[in-house]
C-alpha cells in the first residue's frame, strides 16, 4: 500500500512539472481567457491606425498613419478677451482628437497682455522643452527671430490668427487676409453710411500687424472711394471691451452725429453696449470682427451692423492637425498662407446662422 501511494505521488509530481514547463514556454497559457483578449487588444491598439471622426467645425483630418514615437505639440495663444475661447476650444478639440494618434497637445496661454515679449518668452520655453512642433499666435514684428530659432533647432512652427510683417521660416500661416478684411469693412461702412458721415476707429494694439492691416484696408478704401466719410479719430483699446465702451461714449459726446464705430480687433461688444446704454441703437452702428456669442448678441439687437468672421475654432483645430500630418507624413499645407473665409454676420442673417 505504501509503495502504491509513493507511485501516485511521483506521477502527480511529474504531471505538475510537465504543466509548469508548458506554461513557461507559453506564459499566457495559465491566464484567464479575458486577460488574453485584453492583451491582444492592447497590442492591436499600439499598431492599428484609429478611425476617429474630426469634430464639427473642423476642416482637416489626420493622415492615416501613426507616429514612430509619441509626439508633443505646443499651442501658444493669448487670453485677453472672449475671442480666444473658440481658439482654445479648437486646440483642445485637436488635443482630444490626436490623443488617439499617440500625440499630446498642450494649450499654453502666453498671457492676457498682447506683447512681443510674451511670445518670445513662451517660444523660448517651448524650444527648451523640446516639443516636436509649435503652433503660435506671434502677432508682432520681432517674433520672427525666435520662430527661426525653433526651426533651426529642428522644431517646425505654424503661425495662426495674426503674425508680424517680417517673414520667418514658419511652415505656413493660417488666418485672415487682414487687408482684404479691412477693405470689406470699408465697403460695409460705405453701404451703412450711404457714402457720408463720421466714423471713429478703435484698433486693438497700435503696431500689431493684423490690426494695422484691418484698419488701413478700411481707411484706404474709404479715402479712395468715399470722399464723404470723415474719420474723427483712431484709438487703441488693447482688445479690452471696457476700454471700447468708454472710447465709444467719448467719441459720441464729442461727435453727436457719429454714424459708425469701426473696431478692428477685440472688445467690439463694449462699443455696442455703450451705444445701447445711450439709447442710440439704429443711429450709431458698429462694424467689427468675429462671430463670438458676445458679438452675436448685439448683432441680434442691432448695435453691431456687421461682424466679419475668421473661424477661430477652425484655426485652433486645423493648424494643430496640419502640424501632426507634417510630423508624421511630411505632408505640407497646400500653401504657406491658408486664408479663412470672410463671412459677414448682420442683423438680416443672424437668425439663420445662429438660430436661438
Amino acid at each position: 500500500m505504501k509503495k502504491w501511494m509513493t507511485r501516485i505521488a511521483a506521477a502527480a509530481l511529474a504531471l505538475a512539472l510537465i504543466a509548469g514547463c508548458s506554461n513557461a514556454a507559453n506564459p499566457s497559457a495559465g491566464e484567464p481567457e479575458e486577460s488574453k483578449a485584453e492583451g491582444a487588444n492592447a497590442s492591436q491598439m499600439e499598431t492599428a491606425v484609429p478611425t476617429v471622426e474630426p469634430p464639427k467645425g473642423a476642416n482637416v483630418a489626420a493622415v492615416g498613419q501613426l507616429p514612430e514615437k509619441p509626439l508633443r505639440i505646443a499651442f501658444l495663444s493669448f487670453q485677453n478677451n472672449p475671442f480666444w475661447f473658440p481658439v482654445r476650444d479648437g486646440a483642445n478639440a485637436a488635443k482630444e482628437y490626436l490623443k488617439h494618434y499617440n500625440t499630446t497637445v498642450d494649450y499654453v496661454v502666453m498671457g492676457d497682455d498682447l506683447t512681443a515679449d510674451r511670445v518670445v518668452s513662451a517660444m523660448e520655453t517651448a524650444i527648451a522643452q523640446q516639443y516636436d512642433a509649435i503652433v503660435v499666435v506671434p502677432i508682432f514684428d520681432g517674433t520672427e527671430v525666435v520662430i527661426n530659432k525653433a526651426i533651426d533647432a529642428g522644431i517646425p512652427v505654424m503661425t495662426v490668427i495674426a503674425e508680424g510683417a517680417k517673414p520667418s521660416k514658419r511652415l505656413a500661416f493660417m488666418g485672415q487676409d487682414a487687408y482684404a478684411a479691412g477693405e470689406l469693412a470699408g465697403q460695409t461702412i460705405e453701404k451703412l453710411t450711404e457714402g457720408s458721415g463720421k466714423v471713429g476707429v478703435i484698433t486693438g494694439v497700435f503696431g500689431a500687424t493684423q490690426h494695422e492691416k484691418r484698419m488701413n484696408g478700411a481707411l484706404d478704401y474709404l479715402a479712395a472711394n468715399v470722399p464723404g466719410i470723415e474719420i474723427v479719430g483712431k484709438y487703441e483699446n488693447r482688445d479690452k471691451a471696457e476700454t471700447a465702451y468708454s472710447l465709444t461714449k467719448d467719441m459720441i459726446t464729442a461727435h453727436p452725429d457719429l454714424k459708425i464705430v469701426y473696431v478692428t480687433a477685440g472688445g467690439p461688444f463694449g462699443a455696442a453696449k455703450a451705444i445701447q446704454d445711450l439709447g442710440l441703437t439704429g443711429k450709431v452702428k458698429v462694424v467689427a470682427y468675429d462671430h463670438i456669442p458676445e458679438n452675436v448678441k448685439y448683432v441680434r439687437s442691432g448695435e453691431i451692423a456687421a461682424a466679419i468672421a475668421q473661424d477661430p475654432f477652425g484655426q485652433g483645430f486645423d493648424s494643430t492637425v496640419l502640424m501632426y500630418n507634417y510630423l508624421v507624413a511630411g505632408e505640407k499645407p497646400e500653401s504657406d498662407f491658408l486664408p479663412v473665409k470672410l463671412d459677414v454676420l448682420t442683423p438680416d442673417n443672424v437668425d439663420e446662422l445662429f438660430p436661438e
